[in-house]
């Protein structure tokens, strides 16, 4: 897998417990173009590997923009991009990847939840420099928690973005039905954000008349999982022949680990397709957020950070 040393040449308080990190090549030297969705793989001290969108604007080469939520449910990463990466250091990231393209459309709907701006931030920008049709409505707590507000604001594409914070008075919060009525084939609508975020938006476009083709999405982290009825399963090697036994409270990836059969993992969480594992028998418990509802039917691959088997027994190609 390729990586690049880049410096951090700018770290930026944009919003409350939100911070910006413009990313360069130490000589200067252009970056892989990237795409509007694209993110990052971006490895922390400490040993972490997280992803983070691309949110500057895609025309640009010489530099890479990120934003990071410091989450207090941070299971390592936020906290250590706050902390311990700072204006001056180097790290290492990816190239840029793309699970979350913009496709054409005769009118966009943009709706972000969050942190969940920082791709469609770029994509809003895509949309203004091609001059097309599109809407934007942000959602947030309050105007304080609001990263990029002052850019925005101060944009070409100011009066296509409208503001929603949970704070606020009732009439200016996000009217769901009007924003997504009137459906129409050659309309698309891109959500990402916290789960229950990109759940509403999701079920009111399907009870709206949008079809799925119409409708794209980029979790920011693992929706909860109801665990108590989780019992123990077993996982075949298919090369070897050998059988590890998956208790109730255990990770594939760990039991399978410990018995010398590395898995290579990033985001851990599902999110990020980094694990994705062939199943030749067997059908798997998917816990995902990286799949489609039709990849996950056909049952021949699934995510062993996190998802489990329905089955007795998987048996996987490795």
């Amino acid at each position: 897998m390729e990586t690049i040393t880049v410096k951090v040449v700018r770290k930026t308080s944009e919003a409350e417990d939100i911070a910006s990190f413009e990313l360069a090549r130490p000589d200067g030297a252009p970056l892989p173009a990237f795409s509007a969705g694209s993110h990052v793989d971006v490895h922390i001290p400490g040993g972490l590997t997280r992803q983070y969108s691309l949110c500057n604007d895609a025309g640009e080469q010489h530099r890479y923009r990120i934003a990071v939520l410091r989450d207090p449910a941070s299971r390592g990463g936020s906290i250590g991009m706050h902390q311990a990466v700072n204006e001056g250091d180097e790290i290492t990231i990816s190239a840029p990847k793309n699970h979350f393209p913009l496709q054409h459309a005769a009118q966009t709907l943009l709706f972000a939840g969050g942190i969940g701006v920082t791709p469609l931030l770029c994509m809003a920008q895509r949309l203004a420099a091609t001059s097309a049709d599109f809407t934007m409505h942000y959602c947030t707590r309050s105007a304080e928690r609001t990263a990029f507000l002052k850019e925005i604001n101060a944009s070409a594409f100011a009066d296509k973005v409208q503001f929603h914070f949970d704070a606020g008075t009732a009439e200016q919060k996000l009217d769901i039905g009007t924003a997504l009525a009137a459906p129409k084939a050659d309309k698309h609508l891109y959500v990402c954000g916290p789960s229950g975020f990109i759940d509403h938006v999701i079920n009111a476009a399907k009870a709206a008349g949008w079809g799925k083709d119409q409708i794209h999405l980029e979790y920011f982290g693992a929706a909860s999982q109801d665990t108590s009825s989780d019992g123990s399963f077993d996982v075949k090697i298919a090369s070897t022949g050998k059988t590890y036994t998956i208790g109730a409270e255990q990770n594939i990836i760990q039991v399978l680990k410990d018995n010398g059969i590395e898995i290579l993992t990033s985001c851990e969480q599902g999110v990020c397709g980094t694990c994705i594992t062939r199943v030749l028998e067997g059908e798997p418990d998917h816990r995902d957020m990286y799949f489609t509802d039709d990849e996950k039917e056909k049952n021949d691959q699934f995510t062993p950070c996190c998802s489990r088997a329905k089955s007795k027994t998987l048996v996987l190609d490795l």
